[in-house]
């Protein structure tokens, strides 16, 4: 066997958790929590993110990489148990565009991730362009992975792939859920069975060796106020059927607020890669908040923090206006309080940023004590603060414990 984490998932490790986020205290504390664990860290970024135009971040591949192994030399992560990313890489951002055009930009995208040192790539040509259906059928969406892979190849030959894409779009559910059916085995069967006979015509053979995972939906998914939580017997024939896919494992993604219950559950029905993002954002987004109700107690000023991102989200809701529903008062809580976590495409606008920068003046100037903190960020979790001899000081210490701890049960289901 191997030495290769990702191509032993399923063996040993038996799983990995897939972070997925470009928010630099959801990265270190990710990093912090995964050398705790002894884990390596996978990071990953979405073709949104991050792409050769920049993205919603402004950061290309290459500026995400050096930005991740910055904050890991910075928290001591060792270098050689750290992994990278890219999700759904495809033409998704461009799909406003003709399918020919489209697919030259996630061409270059493509090349971008693997001379970027990205390894794992996630190839997901699934939707429709302009003037196609909303989904494409199989041999299509094969052939334009088949493309994409052999952009990544002309590279270098050790890249690995996920095929796949049974999932919400990049960004998560528009709708609110309450249920969900998963994906059915035939259709498992027939993505393997189209990818691997497209691939090998290709003349891909050997790239469609180091596919080592399938993106499906097994009922498993949170919106903006509902979260489905995994039910291994709805999924009995779905995990069956691996056993027709040649050793691949499965990803399963969205799988933000699952239960620790429900995450080994999953490990132990073959999902493999654990991919998880916005719960971790909005961890982040609730210590802020908590912290600066307890600054406003102690100096009786404004919620400050609060009120730039309620501006800014109605400034700009390209990215929350199709997620959020209901009247108004409903729509105001969703952008802070969704459980799609909004609101993290806002955090490196310059307002915002300068927003955190006063916030962090403000916090350090009134100190709350630790009763008036537990309040708004939680007794159990003060306590864990304080065994750890966290700076009570320092924000962004506590914001790190509050992402800490909510990843924490993915990290474990993997063990």
């Amino acid at each position: 066997m191997s030495d290769d984490p990702l191509r032993n998932l399923g063996q040993d490790p038996r799983g990995i958790v897939s972070v997925c986020s470009a928010h630099p205290l959801v990265i270190s504390a990710s990093l912090q929590e995964a050398m705790a664990q002894d884990q390596f860290a996978l990071i990953e970024c979405t073709c949104n993110q991050v792409n050769h135009r920049g993205g919603y971040t402004g950061m290309t591949p290459v500026d995400f990489v050096a930005r991740v192994k910055e904050i890991a030399s910075s928290v001591g992560f060792p270098e050689g148990k750290l992994l990278f990313g890219g999700d759904h890489l495809g033409p998704n951002p461009w799909k406003h565009l003709a399918a020919d055009e489209a697919m030259a930009e996630a061409k270059l995208m493509m090349r971008s991730y693997a001379e970027a040192g990205i390894r794992k790539l996630h190839l997901d040509c699934s939707m429709g362009c302009k003037g196609e259906p909303v989904a494409l059928d199989d041999e299509t969406t094969a052939a334009r992975a088949a493309d994409l892979c052999a952009v990544a190849e002309e590279v270098g030959e050790d890249f690995i792939y996920i095929i796949g894409t049974e999932i919400p779009a990049p960004g998560g559910a528009h709708e609110e859920l309450a249920d969900l059916e998963p994906t059915k085995p035939e259709a498992v069967r027939r993505t393997y069975d189209v990818h691997k006979r497209v691939f090998e015509a290709a003349g891909l053979s050997d790239a469609f060796k180091r596919v080592i995972a399938i993106v499906v939906q097994p009922r498993v998914e949170s919106a903006q106020m509902s979260v489905v939580l995994y039910d291994p017997e709805r999924a009995q024939d779905l995990v069956a059927a691996r056993s027709d896919l040649c050793g691949l494992v499965y990803e399963g993604h969205s799988t933000d607020y699952q239960t620790a219950a429900s995450l080994k559950a999953l490990v132990d029905d073959g999902f493999s890669i654990l991919k998880v993002g916005p719960c971790l954002s909005y961890a982040v987004r609730e210590a802020l908040y908590g912290m600066e109700m307890a600054a406003a107690e102690v100096d009786g000023g404004p919620r400050a923090l609060r009120d730039t991102m309620e501006a800014l989200m109605l400034a700009d809701p390209s990215v929350w206006d199709s997620h959020i529903h209901g009247d108004a008062a409903s729509q105001k809580s969703q952008r802070h309080y969704g459980l799609a976590d909004r609101i993290r495409y806002y955090w490196l606008k310059p307002e915002a940023v300068a927003a955190l920068d006063s916030f962090h003046d403000r916090y350090r100037a009134t100190l709350p004590q630790i009763g008036l903190l537990s309040q708004y960020l939680g007794g159990d979790f003060i306590k864990e603060a304080l065994e750890a001899g966290d700076d009570f000081g320092d924000p962004d210490a506590l914001i790190r414990r509050r992402v800490r701890r909510t990843l924490r049960p993915w990290l474990k289901a993997c063990i």
